[in-house]
């Protein structure tokens, strides 16, 4: 299939197009900033408060883990970012490729946050009934990790949700209907992607290194 630019009737251009493209998603990010902000003032203004309980918790988190995470989240946002740019170059193939491995690190991020998941458990940080936390002052310990279940998991909804895109991105390409002239689509969802690895960015110092010991 030839490229070929496509223009929607409620349009008078392609530029007017292409613009309001980009008003909506980042009136969208804009919405999910909010969203986000309000977490993190959440988490920050109770960590100033209970500083000795939430820097215990953190500890108990795994650094290891999450510092793989994020060289996993920052190497699919390159992928993406390389995405975007061999579609407007007409390079199929690569953009394809490209967003199989976006997909597959954002996959794989999310089964070592599993593991994580499941190794908190064991630990018996999970908040509710099952939680076990045999230090000093466990119900401020407790508030740290329902901030952090919440924000690492509506972090990892997001996460979900950029890659069914990538996925619906990487059919049309392969159709033909993702190409260099028409690109906005791939363009709107790369920024989305950006944003969950922004989120990322400052979840991992917020939870894990804000308490670490040096």
């Amino acid at each position: 299939m030839n490229a070929r630019a496509i223009l929607y009737e409620q349009f008078s251009d392609l530029e007017q197009q292409r613009e309001s493209s980009l008003a909506g998603i980042w009136a969208f990010i804009a919405s999910e900033i909010m969203f986000f902000g309000g977490l993190f003032l959440a988490f920050t203004v109770y960590r100033l408060n209970y500083t000795q309980a939430f820097n215990e918790a953190s500890q108990h988190l795994n650094l290891v883990l999450a510092t793989l995470n994020t060289a996993v989240l920052l190497t699919s946002a390159l992928t993406m970012a390389l995405a975007a740019a061999s579609n407007k170059m007409g390079w199929k193939y690569s953009t394809l490729l490209l967003l199989m491995v976006t997909t597959l690190l954002g996959a794989l991020f999310l089964a070592i946050k599993g593991i994580e998941y499941i190794e908190d458990w064991h630990k018996g940080l999970f908040p509710g009934s099952a939680f076990a936390w045999t230090g000093s002052d466990p119900g401020h310990v407790q508030l740290f990790f329902v901030l952090y279940f919440l924000m690492t998991g509506f972090h990892a909804l997001h996460l979900m949700i950029g890659m069914g895109l990538i996925l619906v991105m990487l059919l049309l390409t392969w159709k033909g209907w993702i190409n260099s002239r028409h690109f906005m689509p791939l363009d709107v969802t790369s920024i989305y992607w950006h944003f969950v690895d922004l989120v990322w960015i400052f979840l991992f110092p917020l939870l894990y290194l804000l308490g670490a010991k040096i």
